[in-house]
């Protein structure tokens, strides 16, 4: 796990309610981030040191303020893949220098796609969240570029086929990645990248994983349950089966 650490001085938004019930989640060691193969981290919130464990109704109320808080479902997103109505949604927040995310991606997403969101059952949507500085964040844009040239997915997975960091990513390598990913239009694809709409793209990610208190990469939420770290396909195959239970039930 990499000890290297965001700033201190960016704090968790407040946004009510998810707020809280994310602390009283920090407190018993379930909070989004809370590392287990993962990448970089961030100060724990503050007062997040209680000695009283949340109830299961308590954990329930906080996962559907997150879900709430995170999950999108945008139909014409190109950062995600899915039905926009699958009963599951799994979003990810991720660093592309980051080598735990690479391992989801090479090892646990062709399997999440192949069982569950092809038959429908689930969605995936990503959202960058570069926390290791300027080449971090040039990927992101860059990742943001191509898919508005429709590559978004085919570019990720360009990146994240081996770990890549500093010059790995520079523009031109980015640009040279782009074209493997059959991004067609180059001209365009720099514009963009370099453009303010990346730059605002990018911004929104990354402080809605600040105000729901994500500290680490990769972190995911799969109907608002954190999961944290590179995880065995098995805490993502539960993790699943339970949202879908639930939403079942609801019904």
């Amino acid at each position: 796990m990499s000890a290297r650490l965001t700033s201190p001085s960016r704090r968790i938004a407040a946004i009510g309610a998810v707020v809280a019930l994310v602390v009283a989640l920090v407190a018993t060691g379930i909070a989004i981030g809370k590392n287990t193969g993962g990448s970089g981290k961030r100060e724990p919130a503050a007062g997040a040191s209680g000695d009283s464990a949340p109830s299961a109704a308590e954990r329930q109320k906080a996962y559907a303020q997150l879900e709430k808080a995170s999950v999108r479902r945008t139909g014409d997103d190109p950062l995600a893949v899915g039905k926009a109505d699958a009963p599951v949604v799994l979003v990810e927040y991720a660093d592309y220098q980051c080598s735990y995310c690479g391992k989801f991606t090479r090892d646990s997403q062709p399997e999440l796609i192949k069982k569950y969101v092809d038959e429908g059952t689930l969605r995936i949507e990503f959202r960058n969240f570069p926390i290791f500085g300027k080449d971090s964040e040039r990927a992101a844009r860059a990742s943001w570029a191509a898919g508005r040239q429709g590559r978004f997915w085919q570019f990720h997975d360009e990146v994240y086929a081996k770990t890549r960091k500093g010059d790995a990513l520079a523009e031109d390598k980015l640009v040279d990645m782009a074209k493997d990913s059959g991004v067609t239009d180059l001209d365009r694809f720099r514009a963009d990248l370099n453009g303010p709409a990346s730059e605002a793209a990018v911004k929104k990610d990354q402080e809605e994983g600040y105000s729901i208190g994500v500290q680490s990469t990769p972190s995911f939420l799969v109907n608002g349950q954190p999961i944290a770290g590179a995880q065995p396909m098995s805490a993502f195959d539960e993790a699943i089966a339970q949202a879908k239970a639930a939403k079942k039930s609801e019904k």
